[in-house]
């Protein structure tokens, strides 16, 4: 009886410890969750309030453009008038960072495709160490070959045009779409191309045929990736685009003027900045599970 009776004492003891410590529980996961969301909050508000603050400049007017109201009084579309017209018309650098960031894209596509695909399925040795170095160049400090790129350019006669920023561009993308499209040419399986082989087909055929639909999230996504790095460049951009006839959007906003050499034109760069940034942004936010997708996918496969 005494046993009984201790046991059934101890089990009615632990059962209200249990309730007592459940609130304790559940206000700690309570605060721990708010916290999580303040914190998010206040992320998204680090990031989104400067785009929220240039579209909110572009939208004012010559007299509104120092005040500090966060929606303007009076929304007008003179800036973006502005900036296409006139000899800063901005509709010249956005053909020119089409032609070199598309150039750009295309060339590190075909080139690093090949390459990693090369690098994936050829027996290198040492494959581990070969990818680090691929890997490695990208960290490379770009201010260090300006110097030795505008000598060499010169002497090509090569300054303010599109291959002066289209060669450093590639250099600059084409390793990080080696390594992205390297990792996922490594999980598809090595049979599939081995029995297009069998049926007839060459390496290219079967390289052509097989591996390249299967991996359009991957090359999709570096496209994506690789325009947008060409897109933004400006420090090359800066150095060898000397006039409008090859300067990209980065230069031309960074290079725009206002009626006198004091006068900063604050209103027509937010809004040459919306019209450059913008559209990346619905581009980025349209395909970000592809993206997403694309860059795990070697990752979580392989």
């Amino acid at each position: 009886m005494t046993t009984t009776a201790d046991v059934s004492v101890g089990a009615r003891t632990g059962a209200r410890a249990r309730r007592a410590v459940a609130p304790a529980r559940r206000r700690r996961r309570t605060l721990v969750v708010l916290g999580q969301l303040v914190g998010f909050a206040v992320l998204a508000m680090w990031c989104l309030f400067p785009m929220y603050w240039m579209i909110v400049s572009s939208l004012k007017g010559p007299s509104a453009i120092l005040s500090n109201s966060l929606v303007p009084a009076s929304p007008s579309l003179l800036n973006f008038e502005t900036i296409f017209q006139g000899s800063h018309n901005l509709l010249y650098a956005l053909r020119n960072s089409l032609i070199v960031a598309g150039t750009t894209t295309v060339i590190a596509l075909i080139v690093g495709t090949l390459a990693a695909y090369a690098a994936a399925r050829l027996p290198i040795k040492r494959r581990g160490l070969v990818m680090g170095i691929v890997l490695a160049t990208s960290m490379f400090p770009h201010i260090a070959i300006v110097p030795p790129l505008f000598q060499l350019f010169t002497e090509w006669g090569w300054i303010d045009t599109y291959q002066a920023l289209v060669l450093p561009y590639v250099s600059f993308g084409l390793p990080f779409a080696i390594w992205v499209l390297y990792s996922y040419f490594r999980q598809l399986p090595w049979e599939l191309e081995q029995a297009a082989q069998v049926d007839g087909c060459t390496p290219l055929t079967a390289f052509a045929r097989i591996v390249l639909p299967l991996a359009a999230p991957a090359v999709f996504t570096t496209a994506i990736l690789v325009f947008i790095i060409a897109w933004n460049e400006f420090l090359m951009a800066n150095t060898f685009s000397l006039t409008l006839a090859s300067q990209p959007v980065t230069v031309a906003i960074a290079r725009f003027t206002g009626g006198s050499e004091l006068e900063q034109p604050f209103g027509p760069i937010m809004a040459a900045g919306v019209v450059v940034t913008i559209p990346l942004i619905i581009v980025v936010l349209i395909f970000q599970r592809k993206i997403i997708g694309g860059l795990t996918a070697g990752g979580l496969k392989g």
